[in-house]
């Protein structure tokens, strides 16, 4: 490992998987076992989940807890949610509706099933707007 927290094993199996290989065919590439090849693309993404957290402590460090979208909220209703907590606190959100919507399907796509927020999600803002998502 050279810089960051992925191997080259890892690195290399994320880029052939990008490229749709299947395990198998990279296993036969790097000369191991498919079993292998599902131990360190596993490891890799278990490292990456561990980065984005850490990262988004840091992001949350200048910002403080706007609220909560509870789960079963429909996500066209969550801007309306942000922004009106973001006026409460006299901050202005640098997204439009649109933007939002869009960033918060980015960031966190696990929580976000169709037009349903599927868990609870933590708003955070820091006083030039930006907002993180935990």
């Amino acid at each position: 490992m050279k810089d960051g927290l992925l191997t080259d094993r890892q690195r290399e199996v994320l880029r052939y998987r990008k490229q749709g290989l299947t395990q198998q065919q990279i296993a036969d590439i790097i000369n191991t076992s498919k079993a292998n090849v599902c131990t360190i693309e596993k490891s890799a993404m278990e490292n990456i989940r561990r980065a984005k957290e850490t990262l988004e402590f840091l992001y949350t460090l200048d910002a403080i807890h706007l609220c909560t979208i509870p789960a079963g909220t429909d996500l066209f209703d969550v801007p309306g949610m942000i922004f009106a907590e973001a006026e409460k606190n006299a901050i202005k959100v640098q997204y439009d509706t649109i933007s939002l919507i869009n960033r918060l399907r980015e960031t966190r796509p696990q929580s976000c099933k169709a037009r349903c927020i599927c868990d609870d999600i933590e708003i955070y803002i820091t006083d030039a707007g930006e907002l993180y998502f935990g």
